[in-house]
């Protein structure tokens, strides 16, 4: 058996991989592992639990606050927030840790379980590790006083939003029309009401989740319906999150996308001009586009890259000190408001942007230029030899010699599939799909299962 935690807490089938008892056994094991400070100083241990609009969050929650409260633990129910409200909520109210349940980007039918420490961090692999390894023994057992409450957060999106519009240091949004596709997700009932607070105009869509359409055709994953409304409505920008809304990708008035490593971009050089960015360094994962580290160096600004994941992003700021990274998905921290990705938080910050500069996003978006970037992934292979198969890691390196500095190679193992991605960056297109198909191919002769 694997190790049940992913990259991003546990996470599949809800009602098959993600069950009911699953929910609350995890509940209870989370509650002897994270309430552990809380117990040595004799006191009630709290945490704060919201999930995103899915159907099946629903019984999850239900089943999550179960375990939380049968083993002690006071629960306040934010209900239907965005991921980073739920770990900014944890650090506001001073809880001891956090629970977001929430499949992200995922299909409907999907769902997931992830905690947060206190102070909304995510966990470490150690922590998770001893959380799954807890759930072997029996926790709950409480009786009488000892069994915990579960109470209603009355006013965790008032909060959120006071914070959020607190970030932007008096710019105002006003003139600005934004449109905003929330993915009938967890971003529906929040991020119109801070744009518009913000001084925004704002058109909206992908706002009506009804439990089952989430992601469905809308969001970060499907920007086409973003780009057609923003030059319906004659829009200046288009800003897009996904289900729980730790994402933000944009598009310009033309329609044309604005990816995460752009929004970086654009962010970097806007906090390093007004002397915000922190060692004047970004922090970024191996999967950006060698075009951000280039522009970053063009402007005197170091790159700082990490394993894929906004966990290992996260990790690198808080141990350096840095103030923003992020991925090329969408997911960007800006350390001085968060603890995680915050796909509002980001689309706020670069529409204040185009305000400050009196810029359209094109333009800009216009600081890196984008090498054409191929990824392929080969799939029932043992993703384990990658490192130590010597013909395959002389291929890359044969790779890397012809592109002559200018691109580069990168084979990734998923983290939980028998899949092995293969990404290749070249000044040309053709070069960068004739060499990833042709590492692809070693790839899958070599590691064949």
């Amino acid at each position: 058996m694997g190790r049940l935690f992913g990259t991003d807490g546990v996470r599949g089938l809800a009602g098959v991989d993600v069950t009911a008892e699953l929910a609350l056994g995890l509940a209870q094991s989370a509650a002897f592992v994270l309430g552990r400070q809380a117990r040595t100083e004799s006191r009630r241990a709290a945490a704060v639990l919201a999930r995103d609009p899915r159907v099946s969050g629903e019984f999850i929650s239900a089943a999550v606050a179960a375990g939380l409260a049968s083993a002690g633990v006071d629960v306040l129910d934010a209900g239907v927030i965005p991921t980073p409200a739920a770990a900014y909520l944890v650090a506001d109210t001073r809880a001891d840790f956090g629970v977001m349940v929430s499949a992200s980007h995922n299909p409907a039918a999907d769902n997931g379980i992830k905690f947060f420490a206190a102070g909304g961090r995510k966990l470490p692999d150690e922590v998770e590790d001893e959380i799954e390894a807890a759930m072997s023994r029996a926790h709950a057992g409480n009786t009488g006083r000892e069994v915990g409450r579960i109470r209603r957060f009355a006013d965790a999106e008032d909060r959120y939003l006071v914070h959020l519009l607190g970030t932007l240091d008096g710019v105002s949004l006003d003139g600005l029309h934004v449109v905003l596709d929330c993915a009938h997700g967890a971003a529906s009932g929040i991020s119109p009401d801070v744009f518009s607070d913000a001084g925004a105009r704002v058109t909206v869509i992908g706002n009506d989740p009804d439990g089952f359409n989430i992601n469905d055709g809308v969001g970060s994953t499907h920007l086409e319906p973003l780009a057609d409304a923003v030059r319906e409505h004659g829009a200046d920008l288009g800003i897009a999150h996904d289900g729980d809304a730790d994402r933000c990708l944009a598009v310009d008035a033309d329609g044309a996308v604005v990816d995460g490593d752009r929004i970086m971009a654009i962010l970097a050089l806007s906090m390093s001009g007004r002397g915000k960015l922190n060692r004047n360094t970004l922090v970024t994962t191996v999967m950006s586009n060698l075009g951000l580290k280039l522009a970053m160096a063009n402007n005197g600004i170091d790159v700082v890259e990490t394993a894929v994941g906004d966990r290992y992003v996260l990790a690198e700021l808080n141990a350096s000190g840095f103030s923003l990274g992020g991925e090329q998905s969408g997911h960007v921290i800006m350390s001085e408001y968060g603890t995680t990705g915050d796909g509002i938080l980001t689309g706020l910050h670069l529409a204040a942007e185009v305000v400050r500069t009196g810029k359209p996003l094109a333009e800009l978006a216009r600081c890196m230029s984008v090498y054409p970037q191929v990824l392929v992934n080969v799939r029932g292979v043992d993703r384990s030899r990658v490192a130590s198969d010597e013909v395959l890691q002389q291929a890359v390196t044969q790779a890397e010699i012809a592109l002559a500095g200018k691109g580069r190679v990168l084979l990734r193992p998923s983290g939980t599939e028998p899949v092995v991605r293969v990404m290749v960056e070249a000044e040309h297109e053709h070069a960068a799909r004739q060499l990833a198909d042709d590492l692809a191919a070693i790839v899958s002769e070599r590691l064949a299962v």
